[in-house]
């Protein structure tokens, strides 16, 4: 789909949301004990549509801030909603988050604490947070660490997921993992599979398993998880009933990593 064709599907949302907006704003002027008697005076019994419709707009007019006050709190409900089903879903989705038995694991298997990532592979912030993680596991002998394949940024990422996944099959995950990791430009079907074949796992086997509907199926399952627990770009990392959305300083990861196992 071409970047012109969805503008059109845009411009409807932005025109339904102002909409919902305004009557919003428009219920909220009407009802809301606030506005006080002198603009309730503004609507009379029998008003016509029109007339109702005008002096919204003169009132929205003379007094714009109560439209960025209704965007403000249209947000600021959305941020707390956001919130408050991400921490269910941390909840009630534990195992896929923690225990999935597709998502490889690194560091300590049998750690105490756990560091879950979701990345992309193409995302340079991912890319900064590679050494962070590694300095991370050095330094602490009992963490634990569950990659999620998040590939959001194209079809370069989406190839060098599977290509990952598949690799788990061959036992070099994380040597494969960190390769990608360290690479200087964009991955595609290409690099990717140099970038396994100069670490010696066998190329066609490793396209042979990519093809394995559980890996796309593993894939997909990141996926969803990550919009339940609103996690939409990369890197997102989540530790005991905490989540970080971004990347971050390995102090921050590691206060995160005490905190977990403090409450443990």
């Amino acid at each position: 789909m071409t970047h012109n064709s969805k503008r059109p599907r845009r411009f409807s949302a932005w025109v339904a949301l102002i909409v919902a907006l305004l009557a919003a704003i428009a219920a909220w002027i009407v009802f809301d004990p606030g506005f006080g008697s002198g603009r309730l005076a503004m609507f009379t019994p029998g008003m016509s549509q029109e007339e109702f419709d005008r002096r919204i707009r003169d009132y929205l007019m003379n007094n714009p801030e109560v439209i960025i006050q209704a965007v403000q709190e249209l947000e600021a409900r959305k941020q707390r909603t956001d919130l408050t089903e991400a921490q269910e879903a941390l909840k009630e989705r534990a195992d896929e988050i923690f225990r999935d038995f597709n998502s490889p694991v690194g560091g300590n298997v049998q750690g105490d604490v756990t560091l879950v990532e979701f990345f992309d592979y193409n995302c340079p912030y991912c890319r900064k947070m590679a050494p962070v993680l590694i300095d991370a596991e050095k330094a602490d002998p009992q963490l634990r660490i569950v990659f999620k394949e998040f590939p959001i940024l194209g079809p370069g990422s989406e190839f060098a997921a599977r290509a990952a996944l598949a690799s788990q099959r061959q036992g070099r995950y994380e040597a494969f993992h960190h390769a990608l990791m360290g690479a200087k430009e964009k991955v595609n079907e290409d690099s990717v599979l140099a970038a396994a074949a100069e670490l010696g796992l066998d190329v066609e086997r490793l396209k042979a398993d990519m093809q394995d509907p559980a890996i796309q199926a593993a894939i997909e399952q990141n996926l969803a998880l990550a919009a339940a627990l609103r996690i939409n770009g990369t890197p997102g990392f989540v530790i005991g009933d905490q989540i970080l959305r971004g990347a971050t300083e390995l102090n921050v990861l590691q206060g995160m990593i005490s905190q977990s196992r403090k409450q443990k």
